[in-house]
């Protein structure tokens, strides 16, 4: 299964700041429900880096009075995927980097989306049971009088 298949759930996910925007306005679209990692573009659209929550309060704790841009705090090595991926190789990924959402990115590096690991393995997880479900059927002749 490919990631461009649960498009639905990685589109409304994806929350892109520009690269010159400041902390409070990365911290303003990190309060959204369901938000978890932003992206910070430049003016072409292309992904420059990403913040998270994590990343904005280890700010907070560290610099009570300094109010940096956005591109100050931000993770420049962005670890990302694309709609041709894989789902099950993504969340591999994922799971082994301790990466809680990862950005989809077009090849122009666009994001076009934000994968959350909780929707992988939710998505994964109901297709093995469909697969098991239909190999049942199969052991038992379900459909096949």
């Amino acid at each position: 299964m490919l990631v461009d298949k649960i498009h639905a759930l990685t589109s409304p996910r994806l929350a892109v700041i520009d690269v010159n925007a400041t902390v409070q306005a990365a911290a303003l679209s990190l309060s959204r429900p369901g938000i978890g990692l932003v992206v910070i573009c430049n003016g072409g659209g292309g992904a420059e880096g990403v913040l998270s929550k994590s990343d904005l309060v280890r700010h907070l704790v560290s610099s009570a009075s300094s109010v940096p841009p956005v591109s100050a705090l931000m993770s420049r090595q962005i670890v990302s995927c694309t709609p041709e991926d894989d789902l099950h190789e993504v969340w591999q990924t994922m799971a082994a980097t301790n990466l809680q959402n990862m950005p989809v990115v077009d090849i122009g590096a666009k994001p076009v989306g934000m994968l959350d690991i909780r929707d992988a393995m939710k998505v994964l997880f109901e297709r093995e049971e469909i697969q098991e479900q239909i190999l049942s059927d199969y052991v038992a002749g379900v459909g096949y009088r």
